[in-house]
């Protein structure tokens, strides 16, 4: 398996070498000035079916005469069709409420083809508008005039940081990228790590020093350019964790301060500094004991609760039903929890800041806990940054082998688990009393439990009915009542088939759905007509309400890190009765069947008894996470299990 993967990334790379080698190499231009070709260019030659790519995205980033950071970005788009227009429209978001970053020298305009020349529409000044997105975040948004299908849209802009922070930036784009360079000038008195993620040979990766004068002062500059040529967009691929932890990009974190003549000063964060920010801050530590209208008669019906279970429970179920999320996250809250909690509406820490107050004062010991959320990118703990966090919960440890994790802004969530999306980062909890602020990883060690259990008659016309039962335990039980809950109990059947025509569902049923400490239990009565059944041979598919008919696994080849969430169990049990006048004539082999690294098994056993088939299937997940570079190993897997779990029972008529 290991020769099949390096052949596999050894073709890609040549490929791509080769890719590179046939085209000349693409060039930036200066602003307002348009090459022809582009202008009458009909698709992406790398990516066909893409509505708009990037031409080129450009930045260079350096340190004025006042040492603050500067960055002039020019980016220029081609739209190909009416679908790529939508990229007319712009938000520059930044952190310019307690104005540390600003935005300006902002220039908009639209190229197209008029009479075989360029045609160029400014936009007017008055419509670049400025917009306080919140009391920490501004926005610069405009949208580009005269657009259509072969329009070539471009702007500029200088962003400027009176700190140390520099941005990530991200060569990969949701449209292909055809050129996209970042220079550097960074004075040798700041020291930055560069982590990157580039998973492409670089068309250009220069070094070079330059020596600077300020009056008396003399420095040198470190100066860098990186680029990447023909980059495809970052396409959604299954069980793929989010798009900002896949992105080919170069990040910078500030290590130390080397003033000329003076000592090293190391930057390096902590999170106990963090941590300790974070209690200070307004809109954070000083909402944690915000009294809250009402809450005395919460407070009063918990603590006539027997268990501290109980009491998480009844108040998290409170919180949860009370307020409703307005959709946005922020590791700080905007109007403060009192208000939210009055009006019943919040964004997702003003909600969680909220359950935190009501449990500490029902006597509960829990602890407000930064987090980020799938979509919002995994945790690095090497880099102590509050802005890698995007939503506040609550951590209650309840001994050395169990925590709960809680978060009141979903309302699918439960006290008991993890919320899915944030298994697999880290989590920031804060200990306000001790001063203690420690990062945890957020997994969960016991694997989410489904069994499905069928029991059908197999019929001499070639049918089957019967009836199932599927237990959905953990992430399966809850994924399951939010979609019955979202979509009501028709659609929900629709799904039960799998897109299978011949199957019909006559009954259902579900218990346990609002008991959070039991398995959603799903009585299904079905029919099923066997297809390609006829008056001599019976096929039957013994791979019914599982989840697992499609292998999710199909490409040839990916880029992305897989995922998985949780761990998982499935324990599948069939027993179908064979009908007069019918014997077995094939039937599929019992086998085992192991991932190389062991973290996925398979095992299936067959026998046929008393007249009946009996299938049994046990898949067992012990990791959760796969990197893009086993995905070879992990798509053969696939394949062979999703062959074996649809092989068919053949009956043939005596």
């Amino acid at each position: 398996m290991k020769k099949t993967f390096t052949l596999i990334i050894t073709t890609f790379t040549l490929l791509f070498t080769t890719r590179l080698q046939a085209q000349t190499q693409p060039q930036t231009m200066p602003f307002g000035k348009v090459d022809m070709v582009d202008l009458q260019l009909k698709q992406c030659d790398f990516e066909k079916d893409a509505n708009a790519m990037v031409l080129f995205d450009k930045a260079d980033l350096y340190y004025d005469n006042q040492f603050n950071i500067v960055i002039e970005r020019h980016k220029r788009i081609k739209i190909f069709n009416d679908k790529g227009k939508d990229e007319a429209n712009v938000r520059l978001v930044f952190n310019g409420g307690n104005r540390t970053e600003s935005i300006g020298d902002v220039q908009v305009e639209t190229i197209n083809e008029n009479n075989g020349k360029p045609e160029i529409t400014k936009i007017e000044r008055k419509l670049i508008y400025s917009e306080v997105v919140d009391k920490y975040k501004n926005a610069i948004v405009f949208a580009f005039p005269n657009v259509k299908a072969g329009s070539i849209i471009e702007y500029k802009y200088r962003w400027q940081n009176t700190g140390y922070s520099i941005p990530s930036w991200y060569f990969q784009n949701r449209l292909p990228v055809r050129y996209s360079e970042l220079s550097t000038e960074i004075p040798e008195i700041y020291i930055y790590k560069t982590p990157m993620r580039v998973l492409q040979p670089f068309v250009k990766n220069t070094t070079s020093t330059e020596s600077h004068s300020e009056g008396s002062i003399t420095y040198n500059s470190n100066k860098q350019t990186r680029a990447l040529a023909n980059i495809p967009s970052l396409t959604d691929e299954p069980y793929m964790r989010s798009r900002h932890d896949n992105l080919q990009n170069v990040e910078f974190q500030f290590v130390s301060y080397r003033p000329i003549g003076g000592f090293i000063q190391n930057f390096n964060d902590t999170w106990d500094k963090v941590g300790g920010i974070l209690i200070e801050d307004e809109d954070f530590g000083s909402q944690l004991n915000k009294k809250l209208k009402g809450e005395d008669l919460i407070i009063a019906k918990a603590k006539t609760l027997k268990t501290d279970n109980d009491k998480i429970a009844y108040i998290f179920n409170e919180v949860k039903n009370r307020m409703k999320w307005n959709g946005l996250d922020r590791w700080y809250t905007i109007d403060g929890t009192p208000k939210a909690w009055e009006t019943q509406t919040g964004n997702s820490t003003e909600i969680n800041i909220a359950l935190y107050h009501l449990l500490k004062q029902a006597n509960i010991k829990g602890y407000p806990m930064e987090v980020s959320t799938r979509e919002n990118g995994r945790v690095n703990p090497a880099i102590p940054n509050v802005n890698q966090f995007n939503r506040a919960v609550v951590y209650i440890p309840i001994d050395s082998t169990q925590q709960y994790v809680l978060d009141a802004s979903d309302k699918y969530n439960v006290y008991n688990e993890i919320p899915r999306e944030l298994l697999n980062s880290s989590g920031l909890y804060i200990n306000r009393e001790q001063k203690k602020f420690d990062m945890l990883f957020l997994q969960k060690e016991l694997p989410a439990r489904q069994v499905v259990i069928v029991d059908g008659d197999i019929t001499p016309d070639g049918k089957l009915e019967g009836k199932a039962q599927v237990s959905s335990f953990s992430y399966h039980k809850l994924a399951r009542v939010e979609q019955y809950k979202k979509d009501g109990e028709e659609k929900y059947k629709k799904s039960l088939i799998d897109d299978d025509n011949n199957l019909t569902i006559t009954s259902l049923k579900l218990d346990n759905m609002d008991v959070d400490s039991l398995p959603l239990t799903q009585s299904i009565g079905f029919k099923l007509a066997l297809a390609g059944s006829d008056e001599k041979y019976i096929y039957v598919n013994p791979n019914l309400f599982t989840t697992l008919k499609n292998n999710p696994f199909l490409s040839e080849n990916r880029t992305t890190d897989i995922d998985f969430g949780n761990k998982n169990s499935y324990v599948i049990s069939g027993n179908y009765k064979i009908p007069a006048g019918f014997k077995v004539d094939a039937l599929p082999k019992s086998v085992n069947m192991v991932l190389p690294d062991k973290s996925i098994s398979f095992r299936r056993i067959v026998a046929e008894e008393d007249g009946m088939v009996k299938i049994n299937f046990m898949i067992n997940y012990r990791k959760t996470i796969y990197y893009y570079q086993s995905y070879a190993e992990l798509r053969e897997f696939y394949k062979q299990m999703h062959t074996l779990l649809n092989e068919q029972i053949v009956l043939k008529k005596s």
